[in-house]
């Protein structure tokens, strides 16, 4: 409750040291005319997306949020396929690095959020086309009851000990999982160095799990390995609140990636489009995405606990930026079939 309650103080605070613009009103007033707002998201719908659309509709009456769901790929694919058509759907969408292919076939607007300035480079682009909305903070999970916390591993040198041959595992065919922390190691150690340690992690016989990352980490908490590699750091706590014997390894530098928010060029509705965009990253929106158990990218925006992310948890993040993952993802997902199948 402690924590809830710092949370809203702090987003209030970042709130009153930004200041507002001259054409909210007006641009409120438009996005009412439009009636509604259309998302297509990558979110849990009840976890994130419900309470999201709540506090949207409360905050902007006759503003209605509609939504659709679906990963990330299947998302690129729907805006491609309707941009080609020459009728779009959407006027908003988020994704991890699905913006890339979309922007570079000319659907997205360039529209900077009204705290644009307030988001450090790394997680903004500088033209306004994308802004993140969520942290996504990738580390071992371990179970500490078969890996006692003081003989965890606290380097990634230590997890190429024999003692976790066989007892580790990941998600082979997700970033968030096997590619995503090759991708890590190969870009936080350099090409050399990376590959070095790669061709040594792979004696190591890291089990391949088609699961999702939380999936892993429950088996883990159940005792069917030891180790899950590339976790959300946050699975781990929200697990380890409800009694699971579980934690998350702080080893530097750590992989962050995130979810961000982008504008479609020609949105049915776009200026309740621009309006829902401003939610997201405000200090208001913010603090819903925390209080539903998600990393808030908004510097200052506290997560469900303390330390998850880089500004309050003090640890040295190499930040995976969508041009990157979408540029080299078929090269680490390559790599994972050559050296770990």
């Amino acid at each position: 409750m402690r924590l809830r309650m710092l949370g809203a103080m702090a987003a209030m605070l970042v709130a009153a040291a930004m200041p507002a613009r001259a054409e909210d009103a007006a641009l409120v007033a438009a996005a009412q005319k439009e009636g509604q707002v259309v998302w297509y998201t990558t979110l849990i719908v009840n976890q994130a997306i419900r309470p999201l659309k709540a506090a949207f509709e409360a905050k902007y009456p006759g503003v209605i949020l509609q939504f659709s769901r679906a990963d990330d790929g299947p998302t690129a694919l729907k805006l491609l396929s309707e941009g080609r058509a020459g009728h779009v759907q959407a006027d908003v969408f988020d994704g991890l690095y699905n913006m890339i292919g979309l922007q570079r076939a000319g659907l997205l607007a360039a529209y900077r959020v009204p705290n644009f300035d307030a988001y450090p480079a790394d997680l903004k682009d500088m033209d306004g086309h994308w802004t993140a909305i969520l942290l996504y903070v990738f580390a071992p999970g371990i179970n500490t009851n078969t890996v006692p916390k003081d003989q965890a591993p606290k380097t990634y040198q230590d997890l190429l000990d024999p003692k976790w041959k066989g007892r580790m595992a990941w998600n082979p065919s997700s970033f968030a999982g096997g590619p995503g922390f090759i991708g890590h190691i190969l870009t936080s150690m350099g090409e050399d160095k990376g590959m070095d340690y790669l061709k040594r992690l792979a004696k190591q016989e890291v089990v391949n799990v088609e699961a999702s990352s939380r999936a892993i980490l429950d088996q883990v908490i159940a005792g069917e390995y030891a180790i899950g590699l590339n976790m959300f750091n946050h699975h781990t706590v929200i697990s380890a609140a409800k009694g699971a014997p579980t934690t998350w390894l702080k080893i530097e530098p750590i992989a962050v990636a995130f979810d961000a928010i982008a504008v479609l060029k020609d949105a049915p509705h776009p200026n309740a489009a621009r309006l829902l965009a401003d939610f997201l990253t405000s200090p208001e929106g913010q603090a819903v995405i925390s209080k539903a158990d998600y990393l808030p990218a908004l510097p200052g925006v506290p997560a469900m606990a303390v330390g998850l992310k880089p500004d309050d948890g003090h640890f040295a993040a190499n930040y995976l930026r969508p041009e990157q993952i979408d540029a080299q993802m078929p090269r680490w997902s390559g790599l994972l079939n050559q050296m770990f199948r």
